[in-house]
């Protein structure tokens, strides 16, 4: 076989290789002439059209126009776009998460402002029911069986999803249930004998106890700092004690015990409810029946339905139909702002909640003395003052210690 290459000997100029009448290109081409190539007697291949060579772009060759031209250098500009993509990218993300930090911020400022409305219309309505109808015991109970009552509601109605709860629950829930069972009808006994401003001034003293039981039955120690923190907060419940112009002893010791009994409720509910995946809203729920059903016979044998029909008949000819809204009122307020103060502590830190529960307080406290025209003495808002401050400091120091040095 023959075969045989002949080479064009006419240049391939721009004329052969734009149709007339089309736009003029850049000269700069790779060319291969024409190739005409037999096999055989009876086959042959002809190419009557110029090849060109597609290089990869970057290395001077670009396609405009439907042509392979000689253009800048493209490297660049890939990485640079590559780059720029990448930059984009980063950018919606970093977008993203700012908005969802930001949803965040809402979500638990709208908890916390939610909280403290709750828990100050709570204390007013509180207090109003207590001076008109001083049975705390039966007041604590009504509290404990309204929230149960109506979390009942939600979960058959499944308005609320329902815990999946066994006996091993139940069993590391029981001794919390006690503790605040024994909290909460101390702080209601305390308030209906002193205002509720003395009250929430005495419970900031809270982690003072917090510390002391740590310490002392835990065996647990704390730097310095720690200790320190405890002086202006035992200092300033002290100062605002002694100069508390309607200090009562019942009223005094039961915010103490109040103090002592949630610190046992802390403690016990850290160490009982370790791995139990339980919502924060379904946990006070679950809290509520328990604590009312250990409640109910004490509230009976201590005061009994006899004082209380002869309470509520007086508090009615004394304040009219609005006596029951109160009672209603503070019933349901009670339950809610302790509900929002659980969810609030799903979705942040404790020492956010803490600084929380110390604004709460000092909220309490101002709005109950401007509307129960609570007198008060300037070296007792003084003391007040010094308590909340050192209540403030305790949270800062007690978050470094466990979040920089215990860790």
């Amino acid at each position: 076989m023959i075969s045989s290459v002949k080479h064009s000997s006419a240049a391939i100029g721009v004329t052969d290789l734009v149709p007339r009448g089309s736009p003029s290109v850049r000269p700069q081409m790779a060319s291969i002439p024409l190739i005409s190539a037999t096999k055989g007697p009876n086959l042959s291949l002809a190419i009557r059209k110029p090849l060109y060579l597609a290089s990869p772009e970057g290395f001077g060759f670009g396609s405009r126009d439907g042509f392979m031209s000689a253009a800048e250098p493209r490297g660049f500009a890939l990485r640079c776009g590559a780059y720029e993509a990448d930059r984009s990218d980063s950018v919606e993300i970093s977008h993203q998460e700012t908005r969802s930090a930001a949803s965040q911020k809402v979500k638990i400022g709208i908890y916390f402002a939610t909280w403290w409305a709750l828990n100050v219309v709570f204390n007013i309505y509180n207090k109003k029911v207590l001076n008109a109808f001083p049975y705390p015991w039966l007041t604590s109970t009504l509290s404990l069986a309204t929230g149960s009552l109506m979390m009942l509601i939600s979960w058959a109605t499944r308005i609320a999803e329902a815990p999946k709860t066994d006996f091993e629950f139940w069993k590391a829930l029981a001794p919390v249930a006690v503790a605040h069972t024994i909290g909460h009808v101390a702080a209601t006994v305390s308030m209906s004998k002193v205002a509720v401003s003395f009250t929430h001034i005495i419970k900031s003293g809270e982690p003072a106890f917090s510390v002391l039981v740590s310490r002392f039955l835990l065996g647990e120690t704390f730097p310095v700092p720690v200790y320190l923190s405890l002086v202006p907060i035992i200092g300033g419940c002290a100062l605002a004690a002694v100069t508390e112009l309607n200090f009562n002893m019942t009223g005094f010791m039961g915010a103490m015990i109040s103090n002592l009994a949630f610190v046992f409720r802390n403690i016990f509910s850290k160490r009982g409810m370790k791995g139990m995946s339980v919502s924060g809203m379904n946990y006070y729920a679950c809290l509520s029946i328990l604590s009312l059903l250990i409640l109910t016979p004490f509230a009976i044998a201590i005061e009994g339905p006899q004082m209380w029909a002869a309470g509520w008949q007086t508090a009615l000819s004394q304040i009219g139909p609005h006596f029951i809204w109160w009672v209603a009122a503070q019933s349901v307020f009670y339950h809610l702002y302790n509900q929002v103060s659980y969810m609030s502590l799903d979705e942040i830190s404790p020492l956010t909640f803490s600084i929380g529960n110390t604004m709460k307080r000092i909220s309490v406290i101002v709005s109950s003395i401007i509307i129960f025209h609570t007198p008060v003495q300037p070296i007792n808002a003084l003391g007040a003052a010094i308590a909340i401050l050192g209540t403030f400091l305790y949270s800062q120091v007690i978050s470094f210690y466990y979040f920089y040095l215990v860790k």
